[in-house]
């Protein structure tokens, strides 16, 4: 199936669903920029536990192998 290795952006429902994002985007920051600005601060606060969240992913953070085990083991406190 080649179109199963498709970019999803690059379809037509990825096209669709990009330009209804930016549209969207659009009509909060100019009817809405009070309310929008208002929010910001909370949002930063709140951006800040989802990155942390979703950029550990990857780290390999507790998978069954702790760090403070293995500091314990080689005696350093």
């Amino acid at each position: 199936m080649s179109g199963s290795d498709r970019n999803f952006w690059l379809t037509p429902n990825g096209i669709a669903a990009a330009a209804l994002i930016a549209a969207v985007t659009y009509f909060l920051l100019t009817e809405h920029r009070a309310h929008f600005i208002t929010a910001l601060p909370f949002l930063i606060f709140l951006l800040c536990p989802v990155m942390h969240i979703f950029m550990h992913r990857g780290h390999g953070h507790g998978h069954g192998k702790g760090h403070r085990g293995d500091d314990r083991e080689s005696g350093e406190d």
